[in-house]
């Protein structure tokens, strides 16, 4: 068993904390102060957001948003374009899975991993 307290737990600013990761799913700490926002992003696993402290504010490209406090966990399927914006400073717990997901980096071979790099080498040009 592990245990953390979330509220009390010391982090540094914009350095999130992986916390606990395994095959079946990370889970990351981390602090945004007011203002700061995870801008328009998407990852490879589904995703749930759960607020420790703080107020965020959640959009999607779909248009849908979403605004809380402590308590509010937002889930967002693999590949579901958001950003999360903080109110006030804000405490968030974010939970990935699986990890890594599908077409993530760290779940690619070697071989593919030149591929991609080669690939976007090629698009810069």
């Amino acid at each position: 068993m592990n245990t953390w307290e979330l509220k009390t737990l010391d982090l540094k600013p914009r350095l999130p904390e992986i916390l606990a990761s395994s095959d079946a799913a990370r889970a990351i700490l981390l602090d945004l102060a007011a203002g700061e926002s995870l801008s328009d992003h998407e990852v490879h696993e589904r995703a749930w957001v759960v607020v420790i402290d703080g107020a965020i504010e959640v959009r999607t490209a779909a248009g849908e948003r979403a605004d809380g406090g402590p308590g509010l966990l937002v889930e967002f399927a693999p590949a579901e374009r958001h950003e999360v914006s903080a109110s006030s400073d804000a405490r968030l717990l974010l939970l990935l899975t699986p990890w890594p997901g599908s077409g993530h980096p760290g779940a690619m071979t070697i071989r593919e991993k030149l591929y991609s790099r080669r690939h976007a080498a090629k698009r810069q040009r």
